[in-house]
């Protein structure tokens, strides 16, 4: 007897809850019916999967293995339903697309309404997050695709080239530095250094294509902003000096701030975004028109 897929529904929702009322709820069914529904999953399996204590669920080593595999089962099991769903029209339905908000906010003004005209039945849900939990997400099947930038490590992924983003050296206006036509890295490294905050892969693809390390305080804190905007801000107001990507100054970020931006000299001063999807996904057609669309934004 193997186990059903409902079974296995259950038990990653009580994964991603932690406790038994709340997965219930959102299986639609009472406690007990998923309590049940647990049970049964461990008489096959032949093993507890879960703790059953008054701290709360806390899974047995087995439990853990059986999530894992159960979300790639599930996973699997709805790539099977959108690709027969859309079988001879690609990006019809529901397609959840995650994005980074390094690009979102540039990129898609100018995407979402070619992406609208080309494919009228497509039902876009979009997710801005940072790197690493929208690849959690396309692993788990909670996401179909995902707009993000390389390098990362990409692992169980597949991607579609979409463009290389150019990193540009960000000063406070009238800032010495604005006077050179390109800047090196050697020249930043004397400045008070403000980057996003740690998970932000542009922190980590500025720092890398500069051979800088991560700035360093006597308080150990130091200056880090949450997104492009409030970094723009802070380098306008003097605080420092940093880097910002090509589109978002292509789309105006820096117009309103005290802000100058030039090239940087450097070799790979760039990032290269792409939509990623899970390596052998059913949505990989679908993820490589939406590439091509972005390609044209």
């Amino acid at each position: 007897m193997l186990p059903t897929l409902r079974q296995l529904q259950y038990l990653k929702l009580l994964s991603e809850h932690g406790s038994f009322s709340r997965a219930a709820e959102a299986a639609h069914v009472t406690q007990p019916t998923l309590s049940a529904g647990i049970q049964e999953l461990e008489k096959i399996l032949g093993t507890p999967v879960v703790d059953r204590n008054r701290s709360g669920v806390i899974f047995t080593a087995a439990g853990e293995e059986a999530i894992a595999r159960a979300s790639a089962i599930l996973a699997n099991t709805e790539d099977l339903v959108q690709a027969a769903r859309g079988a001879g029209q690609p990006l019809s339905g529901r397609f959840r697309l995650g994005v980074i908000p390094t690009v979102a906010p540039f990129l898609l003004p100018k995407a979402l309404p070619m992406l609208k005209q080309r494919f009228p039945k497509l039902r876009l849900f979009l997710r801005e997050d940072l790197t690493h939990r929208l690849i959690s997400g396309l692993k788990s099947g909670a996401l179909d695709a995902a707009l993000i930038a390389l390098p990362y490590d990409m692992a169980g992924l597949d991607w579609e080239h979409v463009d290389d983003d150019e990193l540009m050296a960000a000063f406070p206006a009238n800032h010495p530095l604005t006077a050179n036509k390109k800047v090196s890295a050697a020249r930043m490294e004397g400045e008070e250094l403000i980057l996003l905050e740690d998970g932000h892969c542009l922190r980590e693809h500025a720092l890398a294509a500069c051979g800088l390390a991560p700035p360093r305080h006597a308080d150990d804190e130091g200056f880090a902003a949450t997104s492009l905007p409030t970094l723009v801000q802070m380098v306008g107001s003097g605080l420092g000096v940093s880097f910002l990507p090509a589109m978002a100054v292509e789309a105006g970020l820096a117009d309103a701030a005290h802000v100058s931006v030039r090239p940087l000299d450097a070799e790979q001063a760039s990032r290269e975004i792409v939509v990623a999807w899970r390596a052998g996904s059913s949505r990989a057609l679908e993820g490589r028109l939406l590439a091509e669309v972005l390609q044209e934004a």
